[in-house]
């Protein structure tokens, strides 16, 4: 029984339980893979958009040489971090549903990598599950090809080879100058009349230059209706009509959205128009008491509308009411 479970490992969920932790209240994590698992698929030599100060949890300095991180800085600080404040995480251990127990705490269906399934109680639930796990399928034939991936990684494997990448955004953008700084051939699609305003501004000209050198073959306007063996289909406003492009792999950037199951399975209630949950936000906690959202999951269809920087800051408002509501708690049964 812990007074706290937390429902995911990454910078917000481990915000929390460091709060929780400051405010007395007994804390778990249950991460169905491994801390921060979101910032470990992120392309292995990204650089963030945040300076260090705006990434840190728990008042522990993020000290690095670099006016912006990289990934593999951060998978090490907030790996630090979980370690200064003793956090308790239960890795590779999946929760699959909520339940309020007629106690009226909560039990926590869970599975670990064993295929072990079992249920843990607390008087309080956060889901901070994030987004990265479910990408946004484009729902095109051929997509399912294993010549399509949702996540770049790294440029190497893709040497000498013809890509196609589907997005306009700064992990479009990223993946495009790395592939060919590599050797690969770039065709890049978006369905926009111009690449995102949101591009990083110091790599935005270096990506126009490649453009202009024709480096980067960039289609506006455009999108992808069918993946083949060879070829990507590709229908654009501007020709009138669809043509092929020979092709090797595919990168399908087109964002992720946040699972939504957990919140569902206990009740709690969604915003029609962006698929929000309902929460107060001045707490985080949602329409049934004692369940609160940290994160990203507490944003709509909009992944871009919570990142690192402010869902940090949930988990000082959700452990303060939690600590309250104990408290409270402790009192009537006095």
């Amino acid at each position: 029984m812990h007074d706290v479970i937390i429902i995911g490992a990454g910078p917000c969920g481990l915000s929390t339980a460091i709060e929780c932790r400051r405010q007395g209240l007994s804390t778990i994590i249950v991460e169905k893979n491994f801390i921060v698992h979101s910032i470990f698929l992120y392309p292995t030599h990204m650089q963030f958009f945040s300076t260090p100060e705006l990434l840190e949890i728990g008042d522990v300095p993020f000290t690095t040489p670099n006016e912006k991180p990289f990934r593999h800085e951060a998978l090490v600080y907030y790996r630090k971090a979980a370690e200064l404040y003793g956090l308790e995480i239960a890795a590779y251990e999946e929760a699959t549903g909520i339940e309020r127990l007629e106690d009226g705490t909560f039990g926590v269906a869970t599975v670990n990598k064993r295929g072990e399934r079992k249920t843990r109680r607390a008087g309080s639930v956060v889901i901070s599950t994030g987004y990265f796990d479910q990408p946004n399928w484009i729902g095109i034939p051929g997509e399912d090809l294993p010549k399509v991936t949702h996540y770049f990684r790294e440029a190497h494997p893709y040497t000498g080879m013809r890509v196609a990448i589907i997005g306009g955004s700064n992990s479009a953008v990223d993946a495009a100058l790395e592939l060919i700084r590599a050797g690969a051939e770039v065709d890049m699609i978006y369905r926009g009349d111009s690449i995102s305003g949101n591009i990083k501004p110091w790599v935005r000209p270096i990506f126009e230059s490649m453009v202009q050198k024709e480096k980067i073959r960039l289609h506006l306007s455009s999108r992808v209706t069918e993946i083949k063996p060879d070829t990507v289909v590709v229908s654009s406003g501007s020709r009138g009509e669809a043509y092929a492009l020979d092709n090797d792999f595919v990168l399908a950037m087109t964002g992720f959205r946040p699972d939504r199951a957990l919140m569902s399975s206990i009740g709690v209630l969604m915003d029609d128009d962006m698929d929000k949950p309902v929460f107060d936000p001045a707490t985080m906690e949602t329409n049934i008491p004692g369940v609160y959202v940290a994160g990203v999951i507490a944003s709509g269809r909009n992944a871009n509308e919570i990142f690192i920087e402010t869902g940090r800051r949930h988990g000082a408002l959700i452990a303060v009411h939690a600590a309250a509501k104990r408290l409270n708690e402790d009192k009537e049964r006095n």
